[in-house]
């Protein structure tokens, strides 16, 4: 019987591996990561985590992927002098002012034109990199002119389609679901059909 039950016991879970420059679950007390260090830090208008490394925290900034992250920390580290894995929530101010001021004209110190959110600009035809609120500024203006213009995915936006050549048949449906309305008029149909039937039935008689 002992047996049996140590068969049947269940095995401990065992934790997942954090992800690089991610703060491992707390399993015990909390961390002291010092007196100077902030919970919260607000990085190119975005609030990021101050466990999070500089590299995972640009990582949270719109407009910066997961490779951009690491190409501007790379950056950073040569222009400024941080350390890509210093904690977020170890920045000073003037550090922070400093990358800042260097997110803003990111795209003179990337090479690689891939990495580029706008590799030609509408209105200058430079190749630029925004992030935060000047980007999704531009995508809404990007929006609008292809409304004004009547293009095809002008038109696509205006009636709140996938403009990219998605299939809009099963998924991505807008209104009332085409599902629905077929079985509904199915019901109609039988029930028609059944009324007429019966209404036949004593016609005869």
């Amino acid at each position: 019987m002992a047996d049996v039950q140590k068969a049947a016991a269940p095995k401990p879970a065992t934790p997942k591996p954090a992800r690089p420059g991610m703060p491992q679950q707390a399993t015990g007390p909390k961390k002291d990561y010092g007196k100077d260090f902030r919970g919260i830090i607000r990085l190119a208008g975005k609030e990021v985590r101050g466990e999070l490394t500089l590299e995972r925290g640009l990582d949270a900034i719109k407009g910066i992927g997961h490779n951009t992250a690491k190409n501007i920390a790379r950056v950073i580290k040569k222009e400024l002098g941080i350390d890509s894995k210093k904690l977020i929530g170890h920045l000073t101010d003037d550090e922070i002012n400093k990358i800042e001021d260097l997110l803003k004209v990111i795209d003179k110190h990337l090479t690689r034109k891939h990495l580029l959110n706008r590799p030609v600009d509408t209105e200058t035809g430079a190749a630029r990199h925004l992030i935060g609120n000047d980007l999704m500024f531009a995508t809404r203006q990007d929006v609008q002119f292809e409304k004004d213009m009547r293009t095809w995915r002008g038109w696509r936006h205006t009636m709140g389609q996938r403009v990219r050549g998605q299939h809009s048949r099963t998924t991505g449906r807008t209104g009332s679901s085409v599902g629905v309305l077929k079985k509904a008029l199915k019901q109609q149909k039988t029930a028609a059909a059944s009324s007429a039937q019966e209404k036949s039935g004593k016609d005869k008689k």
